[in-house]
């Protein structure tokens, strides 16, 4: 039973009978409509220009429907330059302009040809909803050309719009803002399942993308968390994320994109490191710096001298935190300095670098007073990074551990289980839980670090938590027993690099597994799934996404360039639309030829499940909401029309 308050309460937006019947006929309309697709991606890494061109592409579906509307019309090198319009609008009108002899002619086929597929990719939609998605300015204009339902007069009237779209000289604009709407509509909500920073060149670009998107969650992963602790000011944090960074030579983002004055640390490398060649810290160059380009020998001094910092940082924490278990990570105490070995789990390792000048052999952790001072002045860089914290906040507000929407459950790592496959109990912050409880304590003591640090329940340096979910054995974002960052820093023999995935990861081969972890986030065990990032997929060694019967999907194909050796691939998409769910499996992306033109390679497209009914909007996680404000619609009317509540007009 509603109750009369909460009526009233709807009564002022829906002030009489009319006004809230005229709503309940729209939301029915919209309940009746096929669900709108989902995409699903994760493991981003930074790889800006791939990750927007698998949106703006659909990946691959845009180019399935050019050559559905227009494979008896145009040929395949058509097809596949309106596909590339889509995709790119701005690089493929730059290259018309230089060899069309008409470009105006070219504009008007241009229009004409992109009207028809936004058609077809809108009618999923209220023309309400495609309304709302048009751009400023231009939306009359489009909105008629999408909706002109005149035969006799059709072709008369699309000339006249679009030839005043030429002579208005708007044509570029109209072009752009209309393939970009096409790949807006393609895609009705995106899901992104962890690992947007660290190894690529832009996160940043991303993240400024996915601001603007109609509709994005994010579920966080290893590499997000350690951000959202830097932007804490947490210093464990922040050394991570430089070290990993300069290691990929991602100046460009640093300074540029973030504003991160790295002058404190490029002094202090430079003078502490003068004589010091710091050969095995040189960076790898996956994506060329444009406008902050670092010497290769500096740039390799500011990673042994960041290195060096995490380490003291880190083994500061491990001692503020006996709970968290990590004491065998405590590496600077092991060396043996005069020798120039470091003895781990009983074996003796030879360092390929002892030059430790910043180093106290008595006292390993102790930061000297110019790192003190350089971390100092990094921390309120990043606290202080208007665009950093922007981005960090739309992560929160947008973002979780995990996520249950349309019968799939949707979280980055692993669920931490033991060798029986039971939940393992878990003990952070003096708390032990596990499951979806330890999950969703997690998930509150995060954002208590960042918002309101006062009322987490964590001790020591505000962020540690996340420092702890970055690299902890307990950590449902890592899944390893170790981070052996210093052993691939200091010693040449591979074997001492290890780390051992946790039993979840051999666990999820088992059916009965998977509908366990479903059942204990509330899914149903028999039709709903598992979508799983972090781990890359290694296609090429004949590894498979789909795990436990086809309960569990993992969608890291390996967008990261850092990784496609590994995989053999070039990342995946989920794809969940109205009638099956799917599979899309990329090649590398290529970038711009100095000519203009561009390679695109068209996806392979595996369907995992065909839905034995198409899914409509009233069967989907949003239709129960909407079903629930239809019924609470018709109680209003009901006590307008038996005079409970007065109607006002």
């Amino acid at each position: 039973m509603i109750n009369e308050q909460f009526l009233r309460h709807l009564s002022k937006d829906y002030p009489n009978i009319k006004a809230a019947s005229a709503e309940i006929i729209n939301l029915s309309a919209i309940l009746a409509l096929p669900k709108g697709t989902e995409y699903f991606l994760s493991d981003l890494h930074g790889e800006h220009e791939a990750f927007i061109h698998m949106l703006k592409s659909a990946s691959g579906t845009i180019h399935a429907k050019v050559d559905e509307i227009f494979g008896p019309d145009l040929s395949h090198d058509e097809r596949d330059s309106l596909a590339a319009l889509v995709y790119n609008a701005e690089a493929e009108i730059k290259r018309r302009k230089r060899s069309e002899a008409d470009f105006d002619r070219w504009c008007r086929t241009a229009i004409y040809h992109l009207v028809e597929i936004c058609k077809s990719v809108s009618t999923k939609y209220t023309r309400s909803k495609v309304r709302k998605r048009l751009p400023e300015y231009l939306a009359y204009s489009m909105d008629e050309l999408l909706h002109a339902d005149d035969e006799a007069n059709k072709a008369h009237y699309y000339s006249q719009i679009i030839n005043s779209v030429i002579e208005c000289r708007v044509a570029e604009e109209f072009i752009i803002k209309l393939a970009n709407l096409i790949s807006n509509l393609a895609v009705d909500r995106l899901h992104i399942i962890g690992d947007i920073w660290d190894r690529g060149a832009h996160p940043d670009t991303i993240m400024d993308f996915l601001l603007d998107y109609h509709d994005v969650d994010f579920q966080w992963g290893n590499h997000d968390i350690v951000w959202m602790g830097a932007a804490t000011g947490n210093w464990a944090c922040i050394t991570n994320v430089l070290r990993m960074n300069i290691s990929y030579n991602n100046f460009d983002m640093l300074e540029i994109g973030y504003g991160i004055n790295l002058r404190p640390l490029a002094v202090l490398a430079s003078t502490v490191y003068a004589d010091d060649p710091c050969e095995h810290f040189k960076p790898k160059v996956l994506d060329e710096n444009k406008y902050d380009p670092v010497d290769a020998e500096l740039a390799a001094k500011m990673n042994k001298a960041i290195a060096i910092c995490q380490f003291k940082v880190e083994g500061q924490r491990i001692m503020a935190h006996p709970e968290y278990k990590l004491e065998h990570r405590m590496m600077l105490d092991k060396i043996n300095y005069e020798e120039g070995t470091i003895e781990l789990k009983g074996i003796t390792y030879p360092l390929r670098d002892t030059c430790f000048p910043t180093i106290d052999p008595e006292n390993p952790y102790e930061l000297t007073k110019e790192e003190k001072e350089m971390l100092h002045s990094l921390e309120a860089s990043f606290l202080q990074s208007e665009k950093l914290q922007r981005h960090i906040r739309f992560l929160y507000s947008n973002g979780s551990l995990y996520k249950c929407i349309n019968g799939n459950l949707l979280f980055h790592g692993c669920i931490p289980m033991d060798e029986n496959g039971e939940f393992r109990a878990c003990t952070v912050n003096g708390v032990t839980k596990k499951g979806k409880d330890y999950m969703d304590y997690l998930d509150e003591q995060v954002r208590k670090a960042y918002f309101v640090p006062a009322e987490s329940e964590e001790t020591g340096r505000s962020g540690d938590i996340m420092w702890y979910l970055w690299l902890g054995s307990s950590s449902p974002l890592f899944g390893k027993d170790q981070m052996t960052t210093f052993e691939r820093c200091f010693i040449a023999d591979k074997k001492s690099h290890k780390e051992y995935s946790v039993p979840y990861y051999k666990m999820i081969n088992n059916r009965a597994i998977c509908e366990k972890i479903l059942s204990e986030f509330g899914l149903n065990p028999k039709t709903d799934h598992i979508l799983n990032g972090h781990v890359p997929v290694k296609i090429k060694d004949g590894e498979s996404p789909v795990k436990g019967g086809g309960k569990l999907i993992v969608i890291d194909g390996g967008i990261s360039k850092a990784y496609q050796k590994q995989t053999g691939i070039a990342g995946y998409t989920f794809i969940f639309n109205s009638r099956f769910m799917a599979l899309s499996e990329h090649k590398p992306y290529e970038p711009l030829n100095d000519d203009g033109t561009q390679v695109f390679h068209t996806p392979q497209i595996t369907t995992v499940e065909t839905l034995p009914k198409r899914m409509l909007v009233r069967d989907t996680d949003q239709g129960k909401e909407l079903e629930k404000e239809v019924e609470e619609l018709k109680a209003l009317v009901n006590a307008y029309r038996t005079g409970t509540l007065k109607e006002k007009f």
